[in-house]
């Protein structure tokens, strides 16, 4: 976002207060506040007596997929959605939930559910293993040096869209959209600039990994150890061939300590804060993972007055610190190298509703003032001068029992403030029908996006709310409206056919002269089936057309993109 005048005081209502001590300096502050936390949650009795622990799950692995169906079919009722990745411990607390409610309800559910419940069971042994077993310990030091592994080949005829364009921002808005005159006329520098790019046409969320146009081979595998129950480590190479080359990197790769309610998590992740199916506005996997210290429950706190007063309870509290960058304007180069935290918490009160508060920031660093008072001021209020950039909401998600447990969801998101009201206002909504026949082997979602003009932009960090020239939360970026469907049929736990159709829109609003509105209709297919007991594929083919390409009248672009992928145990 724009720095505002003094009018619109920048993300008021944020809570940020809570935070400023791990965005002051250096990196060993971050583990100085880890520590502290760690050690009042123990006092606080957040870790139980059977916590262990474990790896995080790929954020696109169907385990997802198959605890979202258990949930559906209503064997799972403390499922946490708006915090991923989900811990392979947590998955195994699940779908044990998933297994015991089966066991008393086995002639009202369908078969298809025993089905799922196994699948899952056996991508995460160990982890059911501990957890079911009385008596079962965890091996003192134990390790696998391929415990999953994904193998993919992509072929693109295509090229991604430029977010890069001018936005004009008329201000005198009212509230949620409706009405005029809450904020000031003209509250931003007019024009503002739109930064980043799509990355790859017809696949978005892929860890920042972008295919180029022809034949594209990617291989992640990854070795896990751990010790006891207590820590884990996991390290997942990625090896990318294009007509570039050949590139490494590692795409994941962190230690991790304690477990249950509390876990201290240090290297290289990725993270999904929301209930979007498609994106969210705070963070998901859509850029490059970066660097973290993570302090979480990686399974909802166990600790009597919580789940008396709040029911289940998650959170989430991540440090790092992005690249530098340098933005040419007119006056010169601008260089910037800010730290960045997030924070969400998420409680479900009753079994049908979860609620959750989601908070993003960049904050300090390269080329602002990091003095106390300037921090301060960004983190509670702030003015035109501040050395933050920030944006914060809250979301719902309701179970709906008597419509085949149909869930509605939604995120509501502000940036900058005038009056009471946040000014910069973005949404996710949709609603997932697990059960569109009684057998469970169907089900539709329909998600929503709107993201605000000046969404993920900012005066203050002028490359904005990015990440290697991606957005770190929707992949689709600001001043964007996107429409989204799927169906799938499930013909067995392991056998899955998914129809996709979006429709984004740019431009809708907000126009400069000389732009045109930029539309987008796509359409994509994938097919999962098992190949032997361990390994899996998936083929999937999308196609797309662009009308008024990158705003521009008149221009035109038809992408195309198959994938070819095998998995183990992934």
């Amino acid at each position: 976002m724009e720095n505002p005048t003094a009018n619109c005081r920048c993300c008021r209502y944020d809570g940020g207060l809570l935070m400023q001590t791990i965005v002051r300096n250096n990196a060993a502050q971050y583990a100085r506040m880890a520590v502290c936390c760690l050690v009042l949650l123990l006092f606080s009795q957040a870790v139980p007596c059977h916590a262990v622990s474990s790896s995080n799950i790929p954020l696109d692995s169907p385990i997802y997929l198959c605890l979202e169906k258990l949930s559906g079919f209503g064997l799972i009722s403390s499922d946490i959605k708006g915090i991923r990745p989900f811990s392979k411990a947590e998955a195994a607390r699940l779908v044990l939930e998933a297994e015991r409610n089966l066991s008393d309800r086995k002639e009202e559910v369908s078969p298809f559910a025993a089905e799922l419940i196994q699948r899952v069971r056996v991508l995460i042994q160990r982890e059911v293993q501990l957890r079911s077993e009385t008596g079962s310990e965890p091996k003192m030091f134990d390790y696998n040096l391929m415990s999953a592994l994904r193998l993919r080949a992509v072929w693109l005829d295509g090229a991604p869209r430029n977010f890069l364009r001018q936005v004009h921002v008329p201000g005198n808005d009212g509230v949620f959209g409706i009405g005029s005159g809450l904020t000031p006329v003209n509250p931003y520098p007019s024009p503002v600039t739109q930064r980043g790019s799509e990355g790859t046409p017809l696949l978005e969320n892929n860890n920042g990994v972008i295919y180029r146009r022809g034949f594209n081979g990617d291989l992640r595998w990854a070795a896990e150890g751990y010790l006891g129950g207590v820590a884990t480590g996991l390290i997942e190479p990625d090896l990318l061939a294009d007509s570039s080359g050949i590139h490494s990197s590692i795409n994941r790769g962190y230690l991790k300590l304690g477990g249950g309610g509390l876990e201290l998590e240090a290297g290289k992740d990725e993270n999904w804060l929301g209930l979007g199916y498609r994106g969210n506005i705070t963070l998901t996997n859509n850029a490059k993972n970066f660097m973290l210290v993570k302090l979480s429950s990686p399974e909802p706190l166990d600790v009597a007055w919580i789940k008396r007063y709040l029911g289940e309870v998650k959170y989430s509290l991540t440090g790092s610190r992005f690249e530098r960058t340098t933005t040419g304007t007119t006056i010169g180069d601008v260089v910037r190298e800010p730290w960045f935290y997030a924070l969400k918490l998420s409680a479900k009160p009753t079994a049908n509703l979860e609620i959750g508060f989601n908070l993003g920031r960049q904050v300090g660093g390269t080329g602002v003032s990091n003095s106390f008072g300037d921090t301060m001021r960004g983190l509670i209020g702030g003015t035109g001068t501040d050395n933050s950039n920030g944006l914060a909401g809250f979301e719902l998600r309701y179970r709906i029992p008597w419509l085949r447990n149909t869930e509605l969801y939604g995120e509501f998101s502000g940036e900058d403030t005038a009056a009471f009201w946040p000014i910069v206002e973005s949404y996710v909504a949709g609603f997932y029908i697990p059960l569109l026949t009684d057998d469970g082997r169907n089900d539709f979602r329909f998600e929503f996006f709107q993201g605000n003009q000046i969404l993920y932009t900012n005066g203050t960090f002028p490359e904005g709310y990015l990440y290697k020239n991606l957005p770190i939360g929707h992949s689709q970026g600001g001043a964007t409206q996107d429409f989204f469907f799927r169906y799938s049929h499930w013909f067995s736990a392991r056998n899955n056919l998914a129809l996709e159709y979006f429709y984004t829109n740019r431009g809708m609003v907000s126009r400069m002269p000389g732009q045109a509105i930029e539309r987008k209709h796509a359409g994509r297919l994938f097919w999962s089936v098992p190949l032997n007991d361990t390994i899996d594929a998936q083929l999937g083919y999308g196609i797309e057309r662009v009308s008024n390409l990158n705003l521009v009248d008149g221009a035109e672009s038809t992408n195309q993109l198959l994938k070819v992928e095998l998995r183990y145990r992934y």
